[in-house]
């Protein structure tokens, strides 16, 4: 057993609990991954591994027991938006019930001090360019509305059990680890950036970018994206708060910039030095024009200041990232878009 302080982390072999899990390591901790490796990957894992789904009861006790758990940090989740509304059950069984039972399992073993993967989806159709936490959440989907269920639970066992929990709600989690080694894995990919350099790579051949005629300055939709890295960051100035006795509550986690999917685009353009293949369709409905987060609150309680979100790290350490863990299809370099521009 490690003599680091062990924190459990569900979810631990996916993409942000991958991030986390390195971040918890150079920060002295002992990460604990458990995961049932439903969507994530063997290879992204740091510290030890305990294969096992939340819903395991004895599994989750067993976890706690052998590594001396001080804190949790809670990833695993289901979170494909559209898949929540074709699938529903799926995704309050495994959020919301799994959570419960992580929940219980903390309480049994005397753990008292969680960091909760929230998600700007608890906002739902906001009509504010700067969404403070203040915010009235009202979610579109099962997935938002999961997370948002969570979080109400969150501050009930706040009150009722003295647990302490920050719930940080994400907006655009992107970016990879400088190492290259770990990064967006998901199938199916459903992110704009890892999409769009899959579609240069020669692996998606469906890439839209759907809306042009939203009430932007170029026409396409503006969303807040935040570097995996400082993300992890952040889950560590939470963790170190919950063991100091603070206890806890919500923040975004986010920039407080915003940037179009043309610039995205752009940007990846300028990186690769070849133009994103790509078609115009229609809006997706529930799709805002604008979502930014106010990090007020985190720059407040957490200290939290982003040092790798500047548009250029993302792009280059995802493109980096890419290069590795997805090869160039023979054909991608002459499928060329030349009636479209970066920005088109």
């Amino acid at each position: 057993m490690s003599s680091r302080p062990a924190v459990l982390v569900t979810g631990g072999a996916g993409y942000i609990g991958a991030h986390c899990c390195r971040a918890l390591d150079a920060a002295g901790y002992h990460p604990v991954v458990y995961d049932n490796f439903s969507t994530g990957h063997r290879g992204f894992v740091t510290g030890s591994l305990v294969a096992g789904d939340l819903q395991d009861r004895a599994g989750l006790a067993a976890a706690f027991a052998q590594h001396d758990i001080v804190a949790v940090m809670h990833f695993a989740a289901s979170s494909l938006v559209g898949e929540s509304i074709s699938d529903p059950r799926k995704y309050y069984m495994n959020n919301l019930a799994g959570t419960l039972s992580l929940l219980d399992a903390m309480r049994e073993s005397g753990c008292s001090r969680l960091v909760f993967s929230s998600t700007g989806a608890v906002y739902g159709n906001a009509d504010s360019k700067a969404l403070p936490e203040s915010y009235a959440c009202a979610p579109i989907n099962p997935y938002g509305a999961s997370k948002w269920m969570i979080e109400r639970i969150l501050a009930d066992y706040r009150s009722a059990y003295g647990q302490r929990s920050f719930a940080l709600r994400y907006f655009n989690a992107s970016g990879a680890d400088a190492s290259g080694g770990i990064g967006e894995k998901r199938e199916p990919e459903t992110h704009l950036i890892p999409r769009a350099m899959m579609a240069l790579q020669g692996h998606v051949a469906d890439f839209a970018v759907y809306g042009d005629d939203y009430d932007t300055p170029d026409g396409t939709a503006i969303r807040d994206y935040i570097h995996v890295t400082d993300l992890a960051q952040a889950h560590i100035l939470a963790l170190t708060l919950l063991l100091q006795g603070h206890v806890g509550g919500v923040c975004n986690l986010g920039t407080g910039a915003g940037f179009s999917v043309r610039e995205i685009l752009a940007a990846i353009a300028a990186e690769t030095g070849r133009a994103v293949p790509h078609a115009i369709k229609p809006r997706r409905p529930g799709d805002p024009a604008y979502l930014v987060a106010d990090v007020t609150a985190a720059r407040a309680t957490l200290r939290f200041r982003p040092m790798h979100s500047d548009l250029a790290t993302i792009v280059r350490t995802a493109w980096a990232w890419h290069r590795k863990a997805h090869p160039l299809k023979a054909d991608a370099r002459v499928r060329t878009d030349a009636a479209l521009s970066p920005a088109a």
